[in-house]
């Protein structure tokens, strides 16, 4: 892995696969790291030609973290956000994409294929829109256009999204509550065995604890709002992939997308939850090189 200093703070990414080959930029989503890119998922990208980048967000992984600006109120924030009320946020999903521009400017990358999961892709989205000129393709994954009046999570995975996690001094109990989530917001048709969720969950606890970044990540998106009208710019080929089983974001929400974007493809997957579990890696793969390629079916 390696690292760039870009827009005054440190962006760590990991670069895979021929540099010659067309670019794909991969951005995570919510509190995760580029680890959490399932291997076989990169490493399929990798075998079909792609140069793949990953890379932390900020505040997240072994990137720049945002402790210096406090820890917002998440409960206020979430209010706020219900109600409609402006948001005081320390960053923006907008400094975000800002980021990710940045990456590609140091990598000497004129444009690459622009896929994001969940946060990562309200983040990807709003690249699409603004900055067309570098994004040759948009595939946004379990995400939304933060249109006011969608859907929000089930009672459960509300839970989830709005509670702490526990200092990194406890592990033990970070890797419980990361387990926890994995199986409250994953695919109920595509259930990853315990042990995988385990080791999952014990590998980014090693690399990274950071959960006031999550907190400061959560005020982003509320702060953001609603990007339908930007959505309704993008001009590149679009790509929508939902599950139709997401506690998280509901599938609602991806159809909504689909629908902001011109001339966007919808694929709504059945037992797709809020995750990319091993069962769904080769579906994934193939939706995503038949759009890169232009070899969508109409």
């Amino acid at each position: 892995m390696a690292s760039v200093d870009i827009n005054g703070i440190t962006l760590t990414y990991e670069s895979s696969g021929d540099p010659q080959g067309p670019a794909v930029l991969l951005n995570m989503g919510l509190a995760l790291q580029l680890i959490s890119w399932p291997r076989e998922f990169v490493d399929g990208l990798v075998q079909r030609g792609y140069h793949v980048i990953r890379y932390d967000n900020r505040d997240a992984g072994l990137s720049s973290h945002f402790d210096h600006l406090g820890v917002p109120n998440l409960w206020l924030a979430y209010m706020r956000h219900l109600f409609g009320w402006p948001q005081q946020a320390p960053y923006t999903l907008n400094d975000m994409a800002g980021d990710a521009l940045g990456l590609l400017d140091a990598l000497g990358v004129a444009a690459a294929h622009i896929v994001g999961v969940s946060m990562g892709g309200m983040v990807a989205q709003i690249m699409a829109a603004r900055y067309p000129g570098r994004t040759l393709s948009l595939t946004s994954i379990m995400s939304s256009s933060g249109r006011p009046g969608l859907p929000g999570p089930s009672p459960a995975a509300r839970r989830i999204l709005l509670r702490r996690t526990p200092s990194a001094h406890h592990r033990g109990r970070v890797v419980e509550q990361m387990v926890d989530t994995f199986r409250t917001i994953g695919s109920p048709g595509f259930p990853m065995p315990d042990d995988l969720l385990r080791q999952m969950a014990g590998e980014a606890v090693a690399r990274n604890v950071n959960g006031n970044g999550v907190v400061r990540q959560l005020v982003a998106i509320a702060a953001s709002g609603d990007r339908s009208a930007l959505l309704r710019e993008i001009a590149c080929p679009a790509l929508v992939i939902h599950g139709d089983a997401d506690p998280l974001v509901p599938c609602a929400c991806g159809i909504d997308t689909a629908r902001q974007i011109p001339g966007a493809r919808l694929e709504v997957i059945q037992g797709m939850g809020h995750d990319m579990p091993p069962a769904l890696v080769g579906r994934l793969l193939a939706l995503l090189d038949q759009h890169l390629r232009g070899k969508m079916a109409g």
